[in-house]
């Protein structure tokens, strides 16, 4: 082997990891929302686009990528390379999507948690001109003829759906579910009418909370100070049901940990703007803006809750 050989093969250990460095970000970052577009996952994607771009000096592509509960678009971010220019955006139809539907093309650890970003009690709405102005006017209504009233949610095995098969256990009732693609198309259908009641965040609601829905109830276990005038649904005869909404952004397992750090902390610096955080307060979504590793521990108790709900109903995907 001749001398200028063995001094290439003696730099090569040395130079290897400054090649694998790349810089980042490297391009268009990607953030998929896997609802459509006017949902909350969209909504709050569009609301940090803005703030991202500027912390990080590269554009923020919000890409929709709806199907199966959000397990599609997840799936693209899954497999996608685990370089820190893909990320989705989770809603906590991620926690049962497994359970549902054991064919998503992806598993639990291909994603890496990155942030829990907020929570928020969902809200059983209804169209301002039906007639109920209360929980109570929904149950006696349900009692009186089962299997009539419907509710409209963001798709099979949705917090809502789940929420609301607990309801029906709690209370006696049997109600009509219909399954929407998102919050936006289910929102729109509810304000019309096309549904007696609607469950949702208010994010997911598009909105129509105090314009064309009026909230009956709020899942959470007690009154949000948020949105302290709507009761809950212990409040309004519903024992031992609540629920809370949730959001976090998720990366391929294997971003490298610098990586991971700095698109936490430039998603944390934006959630503290004004015009980030009082928007999202305002519609009664309250901030967390937690470390990975605390969001990693919050999905695996969330899915221990309510896979348990998927189970025990039997419920499917198809």
């Amino acid at each position: 082997m001749t001398l200028s050989r063995r001094l290439l093969l003696a730099a090569l250990p040395l130079a290897t990891p400054a090649l694998a460095q790349r810089p980042w970000p490297d391009g268009p970052i990607r953030l998929v929302a896997p609802f459509p577009p006017g949902g909350s996952a969209d909504l709050l994607c569009r609301l940090l686009q803005n703030p991202l771009q500027a912390a990080l000096g590269v554009p923020i592509v919000v890409e929709n990528k709806p199907g199966a509960s959000g397990a599609l678009g997840t799936a693209s971010v899954a497999r996608a390379a685990p370089d820190g220019q893909s990320f989705v955006l989770v809603f906590d139809t991620h926690v049962v999507n497994p359970a549902l539907n054991p064919q998503l093309g992806f598993e639990a650890k291909d994603l890496r948690g990155v942030m829990l970003v907020a929570t928020a009690p969902m809200l059983v709405a209804t169209a301002n001109a039906k007639p109920y102005s209360s929980l109570a006017d929904v149950l006696a209504a349900a009692r009186a003829k089962p299997e009539t009233l419907s509710y409209g949610t963001i798709g099979i095995g949705s917090l809502a759906h789940l929420t609301m098969e607990r309801l029906q256990d709690a209370t006696g009732t049997k109600l009509i579910h219909v399954p929407y693609r998102g919050g936006g198309p289910m929102s729109a259908a509810a304000s019309a009418g096309e549904v007696d009641l609607a469950v949702a965040s208010v994010v997911g609601l598009g909105g129509q909370v105090g314009t064309t829905l009026r909230a009956l109830a709020q899942t959470g276990e007690t009154r949000s100070p948020l949105r302290p005038d709507i009761p809950t649904l212990i409040e309004g005869g519903v024992a031992g049901v609540s629920a809370k909404a949730f959001w976090g952004f998720m990366a391929p397992a294997g971003i490298p940990a610098p990586v991971l750090q700095r698109f936490q902390a430039a998603l944390a610096e934006a959630l503290r703007q004004p015009a980030v955080r009082q928007p999202l307060e305002g519609q009664g979504v309250e901030v967390i803006g937690s470390s990975p590793e605390e969001f990693d521990r919050f999905l695996a108790a969330q899915a221990a809750i309510w896979t348990g709900v998927v189970r025990d109903k039997n419920i499917s995907a198809h």
